[in-house]
């Protein structure tokens, strides 16, 4: 079977998925400075997990913003780079199983992508992502690391952060319950503690994040959203956007190996003949 490596190159990680006989192989991330260093380590751990030697490899394809960095075959095996939302699309749609879906990459910012299995278009994107969320932990908490912040939040409440519907009027408002959010930290009181002040920066994060996504559920008449990224596993996300599914009635999908959907894109724009370009 023809052996595919994806590869998608980010600023502080380095994912690496195979893909052949239509499966995705032993995903992995390598943590790295360095993009080059990250590629060339993450490549040497998938051969050695997978016993795999570089001639049963046929094609490498990387993707990413660390990407430009690749001026070279990787280990003199045929390499390719190909665009990142290309990559993103097809890679949610395969995780997901879906044919049509907008696909929400959840990175250090965040990238929204139309795709259809036959095109995939970038429809927009936005700056609050993980990076927002370490910014904010980091300066108002002193929590500079995810699973920091993660483990901070628990337990918090929302109720001394946000304002709420509830809170502005006694009204009854067609489809807006009362404790929809009416502004992130909105409300925030000095009786607020550092598990409902985490929990309120998770909650600003993954809010903006879905909305935008609903807004283009109705804009391209799609309602299968995909989620993808290392914001994934984020435990508190789930709920959030379970909040926004009731809400809004929008299908929010977390597929198993999210995080990897961009290096498994990637291979499957080789094996699908997605353009991209080569390199060496």
């Amino acid at each position: 079977m023809d052996k595919v490596i994806g590869i998608d190159i980010g600023g502080s990680t380095t994912k690496i998925a195979g893909f052949y006989d239509g499966q995705l192989v032993s995903p992995l991330i390598v943590k790295a400075t360095d993009p080059i260093a990250s590629v060339y380590g993450a490549f040497g751990k998938f051969l050695s997990l997978n016993k795999l030697t570089i001639s049963e490899i046929k094609k490498v394809m990387v993707t990413g913003v660390g990407s430009s960095f690749i001026t070279n075959q990787i280990y003199g095996i045929p390499t390719g780079k190909v665009d990142e939302f290309n990559a993103i699309g097809l890679g949610g749609l395969f995780l997901s199983s879906l044919k049509k879906a907008i696909i929400v990459s959840m990175g250090t910012g965040t990238a929204y992508v139309m795709s259809n299995n036959k095109h995939s278009q970038h429809i927009g994107g936005t700056g609050v992502g993980g990076g927002t969320l370490l910014g904010l932990s980091n300066k108002i908490l002193n929590v500079r690391h995810f699973e920091d912040l993660v483990e901070t939040a628990q337990g918090g409440s929302l109720a001394n952060i946000d304002l709420r519907i509830g809170d502005i009027t006694s009204d009854v408002l067609k489809g807006l319950p009362p404790d929809t959010t009416a502004s992130n930290f909105g409300k925030i009181s000095d009786l607020a503690s550092s598990a409902d002040v985490a929990m309120g920066i998770i909650n600003l994060v993954f809010q903006t994040i879905g909305m935008l996504a609903v807004f283009a559920t109705r804009i391209y008449s799609i309602n299968d959203v995909v989620l993808t990224g290392n914001l994934t596993n984020v435990p508190q996300a789930k709920e959030i956007f379970e909040g926004l599914n009731k809400l809004y009635q929008v299908n929010f999908i977390f597929p198993n190996n999210a995080e990897y959907a961009t290096a498994v894109g990637a291979a499957i724009c080789y094996n699908e003949s997605v353009d991209y370009s080569e390199i060496g």
